[in-house]
C-alpha cells in the first residue's frame, strides 16, 4: 500500500488542511490567509508556521543578496565602462575573461572552488586559517565568501552587459561633439556616457537581485548559511505546499517590487525617461 494511513486518519489530515473543501473555496481561503501572512503550517516542520520559518530566514538570503548584488555592482560596472573606453586593450581582455569566467561556472562549482581553495589549501601554505572552517553566518568573516560564490556570475553579466552598451553611447553623436570640443576623456565618460550606458544593466539588475535574494540552495548549502534557499528546496522535495506557495509568492511580489524600482530608476539615471 503506498499510503500507509488508515481511512480515518486521511480524513483528519484533509479537514485539518482544508483539502476536503471545494477548489474554489480552498483557493478563496488561501488567498484571504495569504493577504493577512498567513500560510499555515508547514508540513515538514508541523510545529512552526510557513510566516515564522520566512520570518526567520528570508533576512539572511536577503542580506546575502544584498552584498552579492552590491560586489556584483561595484566590480562588474566599473569593469564593462573600462572595458569600453579601452576597447580591444588588456582591461578589455580582462574585463571579457572575468565576465566569460562569472557567467560560465555555476555558483555551486565557484563555492566548491573558494572553499577547496581559500579554507582548505590557502592556510597549509600560510600557516593559518583566513576563513574559518565552520561556516555559518555569525560575523563579517562568514560574509566573504558566500559574496563572492553568489556574485561572481551577476558581476559577469552585468559587465558585458555594461560594456556592449557604453560601446554603442560612445559612438554616439553626441559623444563625438563632446570630445571634439576637447572635453577631459573622464568628464565624457562620466558627464556624458554613463548615464545612457546603465539602461541595459539597469534593467538586468532588479530580477536578477529578487532572484539571488529569495535565497541559493548550493551557496547557503556549501557555507552553512541559514537563508530560505535550503528551505524551499526541501519543501519542493517533500511536498511542503504551504511552504512552496508562500516562497513563490514572496518571489512574485518581490520581483514586482523591484521591476516598478527599475522603473523610477530610468528617470533618476534618464531625465528624457518620466513615469506617465
Amino acid at each position: 500500500n503506498a499510503n500507509p494511513l488508515p481511512p480515518a486518519a486521511q480524513e483528519n489530515l484533509m479537514r485539518q488542511y482544508g483539502l476536503d473543501r471545494p477548489l474554489y473555496e480552498q483557493y478563496v481561503i488561501f488567498v484571504w490567509k495569504a493577504a493577512r501572512l498567513d500560510f499555515g503550517t508547514s508540513y515538514v516542520y508541523r510545529t512552526r508556521e510557513v510566516t515564522d520559518i520566512l520570518r526567520s530566514t528570508f533576512p539572511v538570503s536577503l542580506h546575502l543578496g544584498l552584498m552579492a548584488m552590491g560586489f556584483a555592482v561595484f566590480i562588474g560596472v566599473p569593469l564593462g565602462v573600462m572595458a569600453a573606453v579601452r576597447r580591444n586593450g588588456f582591461i578589455d581582455y580582462v574585463a571579457s575573461f572575468v565576465a566569460v569566467l562569472g557567467v560560465s561556472f555555476p555558483n555551486f562549482v565557484v563555492a566548491i572552488f573558494l572553499i577547496v581553495t581559500v579554507v582548505l589549501l590557502l592556510p597549509n601554505l600560510l600557516g593559518f586559517h583566513i576563513i574559518p572552517r565552520t561556516g555559518g553566518w555569525t560575523g563579517p568573516v562568514d560574509w566573504i565568501l558566500p559574496t563572492i560564490a553568489l556574485g561572481l556570475q551577476p558581476l559577469g553579466i552585468l559587465a558585458r552587459y555594461t560594456r556592449s552598451a557604453m560601446i554603442e553611447v560612445l559612438n554616439q553623436d553626441y559623444v563625438r561633439t563632446a570630445q571634439a570640443k576637447g572635453l577631459a576623456p573622464r568628464r565624457v565618460v562620466v558627464g556624458h556616457a554613463l548615464k545612457n550606458g546603465l539602461i541595459p544593466p539597469l534593467t538586468i539588475a532588479g530580477p536578477m537581485f529578487a532572484a539571488i535574494a529569495t535565497g541559493s540552495f548550493f551557496v547557503e548549502a556549501v557555507f552553512r548559511v541559514p537563508g530560505m534557499g535550503r528551505f524551499f528546496v526541501e519543501s519542493m522535495l517533500s511536498r511542503d505546499y504551504p511552504m512552496i506557495m508562500a516562497v513563490i509568492l514572496l518571489y512574485g511580489v518581490f520581483l514586482a517590487v523591484m521591476n516598478i524600482l527599475v522603473d523610477v530608476l530610468y528617470g533618476v539615471v534618464d531625465p528624457r525617461i518620466r513615469l506617465s
